[in-house]
């Protein structure tokens, strides 16, 4: 078998599904796009930066109130995708670089404004992309994280990690609401509002938009067949294997 790093891995992962996750039901919509959307508006930045974009949700929702927005990731297919769609939906103040979150190339204090969705849990780093975050973003200004979060308790987030893990070999890790806080503040960021939320994932379309071989998908559904009561209520899993997460939307400020 052919040898690979981490960051080979996430784009060979993600890049061929670029327009599975800009169509992305998941990813398209939510309670944390809306409360994103607002965040912008009532800030108005002049330049913002959506950091591991993927599918470019985040951007899409922060562009209307920005001067501009800075679309960012790894995939130069996913961002190939961003700006096709941004085009599509007649966004004209929108930008894309690629690089990793552990070293931005981006000069102090560039934004007024960074988001980062459903994209931590793929960094190497998370303390790194965190500083690198911080640095760009002015004094002032405003962070906002969102990323599926583990439960905390170690039975939950063996399970959460050992799923995510068969289904996207390029997953890293989901942390707990405490360790974002943490992580964070370590960053030089003062945290704020922290909101908890609930995410219901269709099984099917689940592993699709990742293209997780046969084997592994039986694996993940023999796990949930073995699970203990404790990871069934949690999870709250279904007969075809939907299941629910843990999610979370950290406000942070630059002081």
């Amino acid at each position: 078998m052919a040898k690979t790093n981490h960051l080979t891995l996430v784009d060979d992962q993600f890049g061929p599904q670029a327009a599975a996750y800009v169509a992305s039901a998941v990813h398209a919509a939510g309670e944390d796009l809306a409360a994103l959307h607002a965040l912008a508006a009532g800030r108005q930045p002049a330049r913002a930066l959506d950091l591991g974009c993927g599918g470019g949700h985040a951007a899409f929702a922060m562009a209307p109130s920005s001067g501009l927005v800075v679309a960012y990731d790894l995939s130069a297919k996913m961002l190939a995708a961003v700006e096709a769609e941004a085009g599509r939906r007649g966004i004209t103040n929108l930008s894309t670089e690629r690089g990793t979150a552990e070293r931005l190339p981006f000069s102090d204090e560039t934004f007024d404004f960074v988001a980062s969705r459903f994209s931590a849990h793929h960094w190497n780093d998370l303390d790194a992309g965190l500083a690198e975050a911080r640095r760009v973003t002015r004094r002032g200004g405003m962070a906002v994280f969102m990323d599926v979060c583990s439960p905390g308790t170690p039975l939950l987030d063996t399970f959460l990690q050992t799923i995510e893990l068969m289904r996207d070999p390029s997953h890293v890790r989901n942390y707990s609401r405490d360790e974002w806080v943490a992580a964070v503040t370590r960053a030089g960021f003062a945290a704020g509002r922290l909101t908890r939320r609930r995410l219901r994932l269709e099984f099917a379309p689940w592993i699709a938009r990742i293209r997780t071989p046969a084997v592994h998908a039986e694996a993940i559904r023999s796990l949930q067949d073995m699970a203990p009561d404790e990871a069934r209520h949690h999870f709250e899993f279904e007969d075809d294997g939907s299941f629910t997460l843990d999610t979370m939307t950290l406000e942070a400020t630059v002081p």
